[in-house]
């Protein structure tokens, strides 16, 4: 389950690569679409900060239940 929970980290870091590209590469032709792409790579950073926090402390738990 943590190993699932770490790709899906991963994922959301790669989506917002992804989106960073096409803001980059698509900002002189085509403004109304790069605003999409920068929802989402809001979105995509926040999601991963928050998974990554929810992952750490899912991890601590499970730590301190086998103490």
């Amino acid at each position: 389950m943590i190993k699932i929970l770490r790709y899906t980290e991963y994922l959301y870091l790669a989506v917002a690569f992804f989106s960073l590209y096409r803001i980059f590469t698509d900002w002189s032709t085509d403004r109304e679409s790069t605003y999409l792409f920068i929802f989402f790579a809001a979105v995509s950073i926040g999601m991963f900060f928050f998974r990554r926090n929810y992952r750490k402390k899912f991890e601590q738990r499970k730590q301190d239940n086998q103490q």
